[in-house]
């Protein structure tokens, strides 16, 4: 979820949003880097990183504080925190590998990603990447990872086995989220700056169509069965919805104000999207492409990510501090959990890491 577009400097309102300047988500990058000198950030003391427990078969939420320089580790079966785990300065996305086995942070301020062994919850690499690196996806098999690099206005694609870029592909302006299609043939990646979707093909690594799409699209996912990417354009208020097979956008849908992350159930039925200044959650029923709930949250939800069962959505509350717990059926937050500084990214392991 990303997830350095959705940074945007506290107290700018909508001219903090883009005067130049994250995931990210890519959000609000920009004019968050650009205020980072005078951006005191709070630290939270930090816990040994301990393994899972044994026995523990709960999925868990990696949570990236970005004011802390810190993951939080959230047990999804308790709703605690476990560990805190020291990583880059400023991370923003965090994505986890299709086995489980490790989490990929992206450190804007640094021009890093971390790398998370999500079995010791130690730090194992640290990786150089370009210019502002925001979004983060994996292709279905693990072996590469594509991450945006906000103003390097490209995308490295990372090695996972030896962890290193092995290729960077020119983007649009201001490249933000990352997601790739379930087949692992295209990642699509939106263009803050550009208002527009770049359609990288992953076997050539470069880009084979552009999309425009709404103002300021910050981050996307796509839908489990693949037919459709569903972006979130910041500045315009709306969720603009992509024909994977046309690359055509077929639908605009008005959500609340300034909407950053989204995710899916596991079904496709329903998409979940933050709306930073509307402190809300908006569900959309993906058949309809309407919106049929407003969940309450905390203050400003940035990143967005629900459980492999689809029973509850996590959210991050940059402004609480805190993560919403929502349960999917009733659609109502059930539980708040505190964690680190400045919460962005959010990623839910697919299931308890094995060997």
């Amino acid at each position: 979820m990303s997830d350095i577009a959705e940074h945007r400097a506290p107290d700018q309102g909508n001219a903090g949003r883009r005067n130049g300047g994250e995931r990210s988500w890519s959000r609000v990058v920009r004019a968050w880097v650009a205020g980072l000198a005078v951006l005191g950030g709070l630290t939270v003391p930090l816990a040994a990183a301990t393994p899972a427990a044994a026995g523990d078969d709960h999925p868990r939420a990696y949570v990236t504080n970005f004011n802390s320089g810190t993951a939080s580790v959230i047990n999804t079966g308790t709703n605690t925190v476990n560990t805190t785990i020291a990583v880059g300065d400023r991370p923003t996305d965090v994505a986890i590998t299709p086995n489980g086995r490790r989490a990929y942070i992206t450190n804007p301020n640094v021009d890093t990603v971390t790398v998370v062994d999500t079995k010791t919850n130690r730090v194992t690499a640290t990786i150089p990447a370009g210019d502002g690196p925001d979004g983060v996806d994996f292709t279905p098999d693990g072996r590469r990872a594509y991450v945006s690099n906000f103003f390097g206005d490209n995308v490295s694609v990372i090695d996972t086995r030896t962890n290193r870029v092995t290729a960077t592909i020119p983007a649009g302006d201001g490249p933000g989220g990352v997601a790739i299609t379930p087949d692992g043939r295209r990642a699509y990646v939106p263009n803050e700056l550009s208002n527009n979707v770049s359609v990288i093909n992953t076997k050539t690594n470069t880009v084979t169509t552009t999309i425009p799409v709404g103002n300021g699209p910050v981050d996307l996912a796509i839908t489990p069965d693949g037919r459709r990417a569903y972006i979130t354009n910041l500045l315009a208020d709306t969720v603009s919805v992509i024909n994977t097979k046309t690359n055509t956008v077929t639908t605009t849908i008005p959500v609340g104000d300034a909407p950053v992350g989204v995710d899916f159930t596991p079904d496709s039925r329903r998409a979940y999207v933050t709306n930073r200044d509307s402190d809300t959650v908006s569900v959309i029923n993906t058949k309809t492409n309407t919106v049929t709930t407003i969940v309450p949250v905390g203050d400003a939800p940035v990143g967005v990510a629900i459980t492999p069962d689809g029973r509850r959505a996590y959210v991050t509350n940059e402004n609480s501090d805190n993560v919403s717990v929502i349960n999917t059926r009733i659609k109502e937050v059930t539980t708040t959990i505190p964690v680190g500084d400045r919460p962005i990214g959010v990623a839910i392991t697919p299931q308890r890491p094995r060997g």
